[in-house]
């Protein structure tokens, strides 16, 4: 019988040449790489790993690997930019065009021991590559296909702006190997390495699914209360089998972040209300991506619900304060 796994004999990662997209690798065929094995820890795993430094090509800035061959392996990502390798896309837009779910650990120990047994896949497997993640869709793979880029973008090599300029204390002048820029306040400053490469909270992932849904008509409310989705032309189906669509296409839905999902059988439609609205944005952007929702072999389309009218004592309210501001309006015009 085979011995358990042993964390403690981990060791650390060696290798050849590593994984690169063609961006970071830039134009030069013959581009020149300084290896240290063991150099740094895996921002990922932990594990000391072979660090290769490299210069893209002209007026670039040095580059180098950030995580080991495994973990970019387990995510089939660029191992110094963390985009997805066949997309050169982020990995949170990707898993959510294609439904994909995250089931890499987060502590240390589980970390550890999960790393250990795709390892051993890998070893197996004949292309040497393993995902953490289950089959894509047809439809995600063709709006990531007319999101991809056609040809690297090589303006991503370039240096970083420089901190002194920005202060307007660089007096290096022409020979500072930093960009003279005042950066934009976009939003897009503060990523993070392990958010990027766990497809969460990315900001960049964030703005291209935003956009996508916008351009299909999947432009969120204005009004905030809003947490419902329609979906419409639904077959004849049930509670259950809607749910468990749900769960296929966005992984991250737990049963208790959907608060009721309410069928009406006459018009081939269901409302599922989510319990915030955040998680209601973020399946929204993912259904948009897929093109609608697959329930029981059948795609439905995916809106936003409407606003309810104001009924009662808040009705009552909102048109008398309207009343009295027309009022003091007249008043102060005469």
């Amino acid at each position: 019988m085979p011995a358990k796994h042993d964390i403690n004999k981990v060791g650390v990662e060696s290798s050849d040449f590593p994984i690169l997209c063609e961006t970071c690798l830039g134009p030069n065929p013959y581009v020149r790489m300084s290896k240290q094995e063991f150099g740094s820890e895996c921002k990922i795993c932990n594990r000391p790993y072979t660090v290769f430094r490299w210069n893209p090509g002209n007026g670039a800035r040095f580059k180098k690997t950030e995580i080991c061959t495994t973990c970019s392996k387990i995510k089939g990502v660029c191992q110094t930019c963390l985009l997805d390798l066949e997309f050169g896309l982020p990995v949170q837009v990707r898993d959510a065009a294609l439904g994909r779910k995250n089931q890499a650990p987060t502590s240390d120990i589980n970390k550890q021991f999960y790393i250990q047994n795709l390892e051993k896949q890998m070893a197996d497997s004949p292309d040497g590559m393993s995902f953490d993640s289950e089959v894509a869709n047809k439809s995600g793979r063709e709006m990531l296909k007319n999101l991809a880029r056609t040809d690297p973008y090589y303006k991503r090599n370039r240096p970083h702006i420089c901190s002194f300029f920005v202060k307007g204390e660089c007096k290096r002048g022409g020979e500072c190997p930093f960009r003279h820029e005042i950066p934009e306040e976009n939003g897009m400053q503060k990523q993070n390495l392990v958010d990027r490469y766990y497809g969460r909270n990315d900001p960049v992932a964030k703005k291209i699914l935003r956009e996508q849904a916008e351009s299909k008509g999947m432009k969120a409310p204005e009004d905030k209360t809003v947490t419902t989705l329609l979906f419409l032309g639904l077959p004849t189906c049930t509670e259950a089998e809607i749910r468990s669509s749900l769960a296929g296409a966005c992984p991250w839905v737990k049963p208790t972040d959907v608060r009721s999902l309410t069928i009406v059988e006459a018009s081939h439609c269901a409302f599922v209300n989510f319990t915030q609205r955040s998680m209601a944005e973020r399946s929204a952007e993912a259904l948009s991506a897929q093109s609608g929702i697959e329930v029981s072999g059948k795609r439905a389309k995916v809106v936003w619900g409407r606003s309810r009218p104001q009924k009662g004592k808040a009705a009552a309210s909102a048109g008398a304060s309207s009343s009295v501001a027309a009022t003091a309006e007249a008043s102060g015009s005469s």
